[in-house]
């Protein structure tokens, strides 16, 4: 029963991830908490499992080429270093003050999305000059920090990063976010994690079955849907995860 329990909580937590750009951490972290893993397992487990929603999310948008190869490049080498970072220090740091505060931001970047109708609706690429690209790898950087040491909703941050910073839609920024998060940030967090802690090694079958089905049929529905559904899945599933970190 705990199986099939997993494999269904995966499945509905990637599908809505991989179609709204990320979260899936709302509903999967807190079931592995629940079940009685200790919150660091919890967290190392769910690493290994989100590495499949990237795996099935790639499958699916390298069908439609939409990765620019500077780009990718760009996004792995300023985020990586700071998924190691924070994937180092969260197995000694008490994570509520933390969470507390990530969930406002995540709740208020709900709200700010839906408080501009025509953000990510179209592809306007900005801020690819130098400086621009320093200052958003500074971001992407912190962002990577908060990837590798609090799970939740952190891959929300970096699709709306994307769309508000470098100009994508919602439909290439949730591609960006799926395949580079979801597969090789979330991977290296999970090897830090793994190396310095220790995985629930059992309950990862029904996981990354459930990850790798979620992630597939999510980006399916993300580029079916277009933009103005996905910037509504998107608002909603961050108002959610940030009222779930609030309140613990």
């Amino acid at each position: 029963m705990d199986q099939l329990l997993l494999f269904f909580v995966s499945l509905i937590a990637n599908l809505f991830s991989a179609f709204s750009g990320g979260g899936a951490g709302l509903l999967q972290l807190p079931v592995l908490i629940f079940l009685g893993l200790p919150f660091g397992v919890a967290l190392a487990t769910h690493k290994v499992a989100s590495v499949a929603l990237g795996v099935g999310a790639t499958v699916r948008h390298m069908r439609e080429s939409t990765l620019e190869r500077r780009f990718t490049l760009f996004m792995l080498m300023t985020g990586l270093p700071g998924v190691v970072v924070g994937a180092s220090v969260i197995l000694h740091v008490p994570g509520r003050v933390a969470e507390v505060a990530l969930g406002c931001l995540t709740l208020g970047l709900g709200l700010y999305s839906g408080s501009r109708k025509s953000l990510g609706q179209n592809y306007l690429p900005s801020h690819r000059d130098r400086s621009g690209m320093v200052t958003g790898g500074i971001v992407l950087f912190c962002l990577g920090i908060l990837n590798g040491s609090l799970t939740s909703g952190t891959g929300l941050f970096v699709t709306l990063w994307l769309v508000r910073w470098f100009g994508l839609d919602y439909k290439r920024a949730v591609a960006y976010t799926l395949v580079l998060v979801g597969l090789f940030w979330n991977g290296t967090g999970a090897l830090t994690l793994g190396m310095l802690g220790s995985i629930k090694w059992d309950w990862l079958p029904a996981l990354l079955a459930g990850s790798l089905l979620g992630g597939y049929g999510g980006a399916h529905l993300a580029i079916r849907q277009g933009n103005r559904w996905i910037k509504r899945a998107f608002e909603v599933i961050s108002i959610l995860v940030g009222i779930k970190l609030i309140i613990g």
